[in-house]
């Protein structure tokens, strides 16, 4: 039996198991939608595509599946590769299907074309433009097949409407073979033998963990590892929460807002091990002086990524999860104990802390803490870019993958709430919370509607300073306290913005109201809840390393 090609493409995802999808409407994919209309998964309508990508990318991260959405061509497509940008850097699987004119309109201006493929060609794993409908069954489960394996990324799929609109019998393909496209999974015997020996006779060795852990599951693998070794364990932004930062072997974050004691720890060590991690410069710092003194071993899926910014000295290219698996087999505990009572140590004299002298306006960092606090750890948090991010990540603590969410290769404001959404929506079962700043939260506003209509109840936590936080803190401390275009005193009454779209709104401006109000959003479970706190307007976030510098030259408070 024949299908006209916008069936045939909803009949792959149900071959793929899609459960939820997240778009929005437009001329060319209409043929899409009519199928759409009695599809067994759940459609998100979003409110600007940008928002459907990030809630499809959060949806994949929280859940560990392919996150899968749907775009009009032109300003549609155009509007999705913020989010696709977004996925691309942070290794998340996403299948993004965009609507395309017709085949013999391509190249000629039509109305709503635009070369989507050219334009996502350097922010996608790989890209399609259907143009034979026998080939469109095919292509899907390609897209989904490199979209999730291997280093995982975007996958889009430009879908011009003649092709939705073309008949051919449905046939979906049982295996894919891709010619050049082997991932590699397996690490190498012999490097892993001569990674564990060096181990052994390590004296100062520190584990880096990055969002690869997250990504290939390895999280159970880590920590057997590190109790089979009793090396400390310092993680990237994205790898928060793959070893419980409770655990004393926990280093917390490195890097330019890192704990003291972790980049400490890793300036001094004699190995570094990286599971999954990429060496970025927010890592690094002055790439001269990182790391002066230890040997390398690297552990990661993607040779790419191996010895591209720092010299490796035992690569082992394979998926983290059968490597560390592998490695338990024969690792043996190197004689660090005079290590672990520097570290110790160091965490005594320079403990990850703020100032709570002033009582005047609330302290960000307080507010992280209550949050902490009030879920008991146990909720999944996301967040936007600035200085909300980096409180999140310093001071809730993380025990558990895919418990923190957030944009870090690109940096992109206005992800946190819309990943929100798709976060809540792949795990019903927890308490989702998007901490926010009061300049990002604005970015994607407009799914709050979503919010209310699914009666999802996430919740927003602005650190609400009337700033762009994080711009104002390098104009405060490199640019001569020059604000320019950085102060937000005309900002809408979140609470009354809540309220307008059926959210509930509290604005927190006391530090005995911040528990009664993270108390009370807890308790609603059948809406979305914006908590506005009133912080400390020019709070900075410390431990700060400058851009391009090293440890030598960390910030712990503010310069004279």
């Amino acid at each position: 039996m024949k299908m006209k090609g916008a069936e045939i493409l909803i009949e792959s995802l149900k071959k793929e198991n899609v459960e939820c999808m997240f778009g929005y409407p437009g001329g060319v994919v209409i043929p899409i939608f009519h199928y759409l209309f009695n599809a067994p998964f759940k459609f998100i309508l979003t409110r600007h595509e940008q928002g459907a990508v990030h809630a499809a990318d959060g949806y994949a991260r929280a859940s560990g599946k392919v996150g899968v959405a749907l775009a009009t061509s032109g300003p549609g497509a155009t509007n999705c590769v913020t989010g696709i940008a977004t996925a691309h850097l942070d290794s998340v699987p996403l299948v993004v299907f965009t609507g395309q004119v017709k085949r013999s309109q391509i190249g000629n201006d039509a109305f709503q074309e635009v070369d989507i493929t050219g334009i996502t060609r350097p922010i996608t794993k790989h890209n399609y433009l259907v143009q034979d409908i026998k080939d469109l069954a095919r292509i899907i489960k390609e897209a989904f097949y490199i979209a999730s394996t291997g280093r995982p990324g975007p996958v889009l799929i430009d879908v011009p409407v003649d092709v939705s609109n073309a008949e051919h019998k449905f046939s979906y393909p049982e295996a894919v073979h891709l010619r050049g496209y082997k991932p590699v999974y397996e690490g190498h015997s012999g490097q892993i033998k001569k990674a564990c020996d060096l181990i052994a006779s390590a004296k100062r060795p520190v584990i880096y963990a990055g969002g690869g852990v997250v990504i290939s599951n390895a999280s159970k693998e880590l920590r057997e590892f590190v109790r089979k070794t009793a090396i400390p364990v310092t993680t990237t932004l994205l790898g928060l929460g793959v070893f419980p930062e409770t655990d004393p072997l926990s280093l917390e974050m490195l890097g330019m807002h890192g704990t003291y004691y972790a980049n400490h720890a890793v300036n001094e060590s004699d190995l570094l091990i990286a599971v999954g991690a990429r060496f970025d410069d927010r890592v690094t710092g002055d790439i001269s002086e990182f790391i002066p003194h230890a040997k390398v071993i690297h552990i990661d899926i993607d040779p790419a990524s191996v010895s591209k910014t720092v010299p490796v000295d035992i690569p082992i290219v394979g998926d983290c999860k059968q490597v560390l698996a592998e490695m338990n087999q024969i690792v043996k505990q190197p004689k660090i104990e005079e290590w672990h009572a520097e570290i110790e140590k160091l965490k005594r004299e320079h403990p990850l802390t703020y100032d709570m002298t002033d009582k005047g306006m609330i302290k960000p960092q307080y507010v992280v803490e209550e949050i902490y606090r009030q879920t008991k750890g146990d909720a999944i948090i996301c967040t936007e870019v600035g200085q909300n991010q980096m409180w999140a990540a310093q001071f809730y603590k993380y025990t558990q993958p895919r418990s923190f969410i957030s944009s870090g290769g690109l940096g992109t404001m206005g992800y946190g709430f819309p990943a929100a959404i798709g976060a809540q929506l792949a795990r019903p079962d927890k308490r989702v919370i998007d901490i926010a700043g009061d300049g990002s939260i604005q970015m994607n506003i407009q799914e709050l509607i979503v919010a209310v209509q699914h009666r999802l109840p996430v919740i927003v936590a602005i650190l609400n300073n009337c700033f762009l936080g994080m711009v104002r803190q390098w104009q405060q401390l490199f640019y001569e306290k020059r604000y320019s275009h950085t102060c937000l005193n005309f900002a809408p009454d979140f609470v009354r913005l809540a309220e307008s779209y059926g959210a509930v709104g509290i604005r927190i401006e006391k530090y005995e109201e911040v528990i009664p109000a993270i108390r009370k959003a807890l308790e609603i479970t059948d809406k979305p809840v914006i908590l506005d706190f009133q912080v400390s307007r020019e709070e900075n976030v410390y431990p700060m390393i400058p851009g391009g510098k090293s440890f030598k030259e960390i910030i712990m408070r503010e310069l004279a």
